[in-house]
């Protein structure tokens, strides 16, 4: 695994994560118990915070990043993302806020300041504006994203199941270290 730090700070991680050898963790990163950060995952915490919370996975050739304070922007975005979360392969958060119990589909883009309700489930390739709010309890689809529906008791059963077989995932990798 690659922790690296950046002007003064050390990504720190709690008991059980596990990250890829192959993932970079950057800067102004906070793991959470038993979260895991898989092949190629870009975590860049250079210029805000990034905050992951517990029992979240970061699939492969995500990015995460955030935006710095500067005359646009005051205070930039940071990056918060709540517990029990999976965020699919090759998917983009960008300063953005991600609530517990959500399941971000496969290329999906997150941009700066929106909000992501927790229970939201966002569908592959859906495009979240910079700013939007999203109601939690709900399916997103399409580029930009909009509510589809309300999300079955087996949907939100289905989002837990995947955060709790990732933390079991992570946990044969580690020991197959």
């Amino acid at each position: 695994m690659t922790l690296r730090w950046f002007d003064g700070k050390q990504p720190q991680l709690a008991a059980g994560v596990y990250v890829d050898e192959s993932a970079l963790v950057m800067g102004d990163v906070v793991i959470g118990a038993d979260s895991s950060i898989w092949p190629m995952a870009v975590v860049r915490g250079d210029v805000n915070s990034i905050r992951i919370g517990s029992r979240t996975n970061i699939q492969d050739g995500s990015i995460l990043h955030v935006t710095h304070d500067g005359p646009y922007q005051s205070g930039g975005y940071a990056l918060e993302i709540g517990d029990d979360v999976t965020v699919g392969h090759r998917v983009i958060l960008h300063g953005a806020l991600v609530g517990n119990c959500c399941l971000i589909g496969m290329g999906a883009i997150i941009m700066d300041g929106a909000v992501v309700g927790d229970y939201s489930m966002i569908g592959a390739g859906a495009l979240i504006s910079p700013g939007k709010l999203l109601q939690g309890g709900y399916l997103w689809l399409g580029q930009p994203a909009r509510r589809v529906r309300e999300l079955t008791l087996q949907e939100r059963g289905q989002i837990e199941y995947s955060a709790a077989h990732y933390v079991l995932l992570q946990q044969r990798h580690t020991a197959a270290v």
